[in-house]
C-alpha cells in the first residue's frame, strides 16, 4: 500500500482516528507489515507484548489462555489488537492465530510513544479518549456493585 493509503486505513481505526493525519503519517512510515499464512501464530497468550497490531486483511482468532478467561474472538480488518501494549508493559491475554491468509500492521511501543511525544495534541486526544473509557468502566463497575449489594 502507498503511504497515503496506509494513513487513510489508520483513520478508519477508532483509536487512531482521533490522532490526526500528521501523527498517523509517522505511524504509517514506521509501522511494519507482516503477512501470515493460515494457522500461523502471531503471538501467544502470556508473552510480553511490545506493541499493537492492526488487522489489514484477513482475520485472527484470539484464543484465551484458558476456558475460564472467555470465548474465542475473531478480529477482522480494522481491528486494533494490543492497544494497551503501545503505551505500557503488558502481556498478551490471548493467542492470535491467522484464520486464512492475513496481513497485520505492527506498531511498536517505541514508535507510538515517539509519535505522541512529537505531536502533543495527539497525545492529549489519546489521553482524553483513555480517560473517557476508564470513566465508563468505573460507571459499569458501580452498576455491578450496586446490583450485587441489592442481592445480599
Amino acid at each position: 500500500m502507498a503511504l497515503e493509503d496506509d494513513i487513510a486505513f489508520f483513520e478508519q481505526v477508532p483509536t487512531f482516528a482521533v490522532l490526526g493525519k500528521q501523527a498517523l503519517r509517522i505511524l504509517a512510515i514506521g509501522a511494519e507489515t507482516r503477512t501470515l499464512q493460515n494457522g500461523a501464530v502471531l503471538f501467544y497468550a502470556g508473552e510480553l507484548a511490545e506493541g499493537g497490531y492492526v488487522v489489514q486483511e484477513g482475520s485472527l482468532v484470539l484464543e484465551p489462555n484458558s476456558p475460564l478467561e472467555g470465548k474465542k474472538v475473531i478480529a477482522g480488518p480494522g481491528t486494533l489488537i494490543g492497544e494497551l501494549a503501545m503505551l505500557t508493559d503488558t502481556v498478551s491475554g490471548a493467542t492470535a492465530i491467522a484464520k486464512g491468509p492475513t496481513v497485520v500492521i505492527r506498531i511498536s511501543r517505541s514508535l507510538f510513544r515517539k509519535m505522541l511525544e512529537g505531536y502533543p495534541a495527539a497525545a492529549q486526544k489519546m489521553r482524553d479518549m483513555v480517560a473517557e473509557r476508564v470513566d465508563g468502566y468505573a460507571r459499569e463497575l458501580d452498576g455491578v456493585k450496586g446490583a450485587m449489594e441489592k442481592r445480599e
